[in-house]
């Protein structure tokens, strides 16, 4: 090969790879745990997209994914910048990544999280009643679908492992709703906040569909960043999500499409309960 040549590859590939380098840099790619519809999410992530990306500078691009194990894996492995994970799925990611993944902000809503347990029989009215029923959970590793509704089952002494007569995985909040209402299950455990949007939107008849428990508060969801992010960029986007005001229509809008009062800074350390819950309930390795 003659070395003019071989020098316009070399060129080539270099200016292939700075390419690259550059555009890696000016696009923020965001996902979140599928705990709703791809639909909803999207809906829900549009006009947040459009701010953060007037507020960095970046192209934002929303990536949806398939599961719960997706998003964690996503971030880990550096195919995504930023994820909305629920308190378990980043105590995965941060065990996944020895520690290499940063919780930015949550909601305050977060702070004090709960699920609730439904059902339409009236014979449950409380969580010993679910011993020999059927029992629909989130997605595996939800963290208000599943992990802490197991922990308070496991306190009340309830295993549902043993005491039900089945239990199943929806993969979704609102689709544990459909099966709860459909009849497929006896009753099902999903996030508060869901729950509640349902409610309010008409998605679902409370009279027929009720709440039989509600859990004690845990902490929950948060907004989630590699380590390795510069910490200008960490800190355009914290302080993005800080600067949301109702009083904004800006503000307003994304803040109710995130069910969100108002967003906080969190920390790793609010999330060690969780941790200690999923090694509890054999979800993660002691």
């Amino acid at each position: 090969m003659k070395p003019t040549f071989k020098r316009a590859l070399g060129a080539l590939a270099l200016g292939t790879l700075l390419s690259l380098s550059a555009h890696a840099q000016q696009v923020l790619r965001v996902s979140a745990i599928p705990d709703e519809a791809p639909t909803e999410l999207q809906r829900k992530f549009k006009p947040l997209g459009e701010y953060l990306s007037k507020k960095t500078g970046l192209k934002v691009e929303f990536t949806p994914v398939t599961d719960y194990a997706a998003s964690v894996e996503g971030l880990v492995n550096n195919k995504l910048d930023m994820v909305w994970f629920g308190g378990f799925t980043f105590v995965q990611a941060k065990d996944r990544s020895k520690g290499q993944v940063v919780p930015l902000v949550q909601r305050v809503e977060d702070e004090k999280f709960r699920s609730v347990f439904i059902t339409t029989s009236p014979a449950i009215t409380r969580l010993a009643d679910l011993k020999g029923k059927t029992l629909s959970f989130g997605s595996e590793s939800s963290t208000s679908g599943h992990l802490m509704p197991r922990s308070f089952l496991l306190a009340a002494q309830v295993d549902p492992d043993s005491d039900l007569k089945r239990i199943a995985f929806s993969g979704a909040h609102d689709a544990t709703v459909a099966a709860v209402a459909g009849g497929k299950v006896d009753a099902g455990a999903l996030n508060i906040s869901v729950w509640e949007k349902l409610v309010s939107e008409k998605k679902v008849d409370p009279a027929k569909v009720r709440v039989f428990y509600t859990t004690p508060t845990y902490y929950d969801y948060n907004w989630t960043v590699r380590a390795d992010m510069p910490a200008d960029l960490k800190k355009k986007i914290a302080d993005a999500f800080l600067a949301l005001d109702p009083a904004t229509p800006e503000g307003k809008e994304i803040l109710a499409l995130q069910r969100a009062t108002k967003f906080i800074p969190t920390k790793a350390e609010n999330y060690v309960a969780i941790e200690a819950a999923a090694k509890n309930a054999g979800l993660l390795k002691k």
